[in-house]
């Protein structure tokens, strides 16, 4: 059967519904969200452990709870510990179900990212002192294609992107005929994995509305404190807010930039732009040839599952 994939935008039921495709089919998940990876941020990701539990019993799941808040968790880690999971279900003869809205993690699996460790050169970065954003923003285009703007958001985050695909480009150099190489490129190729690909679709509407019902819950159960829990081990509020949405609103909250109110108001447009970000991705996706059979989320669990059952 291979590898198969549930995507979606937030809050669209992603992972009780790859729970129970799991459950059935002596599978396990393999979380493709970038922000599950850390421990402790648990209702702001939307770490819903319950889901994971199938007619009381337990759904093995990967990638979740595994670097510590504070570390920044990147795309190679993540093909490499998804690989190293991956070969590990598969050598146990159960199937693997890729789960998850962050497109970019998606795509890296999907479309097999051919991505380079940086190495980091201090000579390098120290002649980028100096430069503006949008220079280092220019370079960083001269490098590649740019696969996600967020690389744009922060200098230090612009500056590891740069790195990224500085080294990227060498190694690609170092492996053409007639190069001479030194032995620091021993990257392996990420292998094709052909994979069956659902996504669960709502009404914008409906979208919105469990959105806001979703955020109403976690606010009056315990969201602001794990933030307060999280500020009180050490990580600063400057980089908590970096993890976006529930984090970066909570913590203004917190260091009274905004009211009550308006933590409830903003972060609730900013999940609704959110989720509208991640059905551009999951389109684009489409129209570059990635085939994404649709699942109307209105229907019953069942009917959802039947219809998966059909197409596998």
């Amino acid at each position: 059967m291979g590898l198969l994939t549930i995507l979606g935008p937030t809050a669209t039921g992603k992972t009780s519904l790859a729970a129970h495709l799991a459950f059935e089919l002596n599978g396990e998940i393999i979380s493709a969200d970038s922000r599950q990876v850390y421990r402790g941020m648990d209702i702001g990701t939307g770490k819903d452990y319950g889901d994971y539990i199938v007619n009381d019993t337990p759904v093995p799941f990967h990638l979740i709870d595994i670097v510590d808040p504070g570390y920044e968790y990147n795309i190679f880690e993540f093909q490499h510990d998804f690989l190293k999971a991956y070969h590990d279900i598969i050598s146990r003869k159960k199937i693997p179900i890729l789960c998850g809205g962050s497109g970019m993690y998606l795509e890296a699996v999907i479309k097999g990212y051919q991505l380079t460790k940086a190495e980091r050169d201090e000579r390098f970065l120290n002649s980028l002192g100096k430069k503006t954003e949008d220079q280092l923003i220019e370079i960083l285009k001269s490098f590649k294609t740019p696969h996600n703007i967020t690389d744009f958001e922060d200098r230090p985050r612009l500056l590891k992107a740069i790195m990224v695909a500085r080294s990227s480009n060498q190694c690609l150099l170092k492996k053409q005929p007639g190069s001479d190489p030194d032995g620091t490129c021993n990257d392996q190729p990420f292998p094709k994995i052909d994979s069956t690909i659902f996504g669960i679709d709502y009404p914008r509407g409906l979208v919105k509305a469990r959105i806001k019902k979703r955020l109403e819950y976690r606010l009056e159960h315990g969201m602001i404190g794990e933030v307060e829990q999280l500020l009180a081990t050490g990580i600063t509020p400057e980089r908590l807010m970096k993890y976006g949405l529930e984090y970066k609103f909570v913590v203004l909250y917190l260091t009274g930039k905004i009211s009550r109110t308006d933590l409830f108001n903003e972060l609730n447009i900013a999940i609704r732009q959110f989720a509208k970000r991640q059905m551009t991705w999951f389109r684009r996706m489409e129209r570059q040839g990635i085939e994404i059979h649709w699942i109307d989320g209105r229907l019953p669990l069942e009917k959802k599952l039947q219809d998966i059952r059909i197409l596998c």
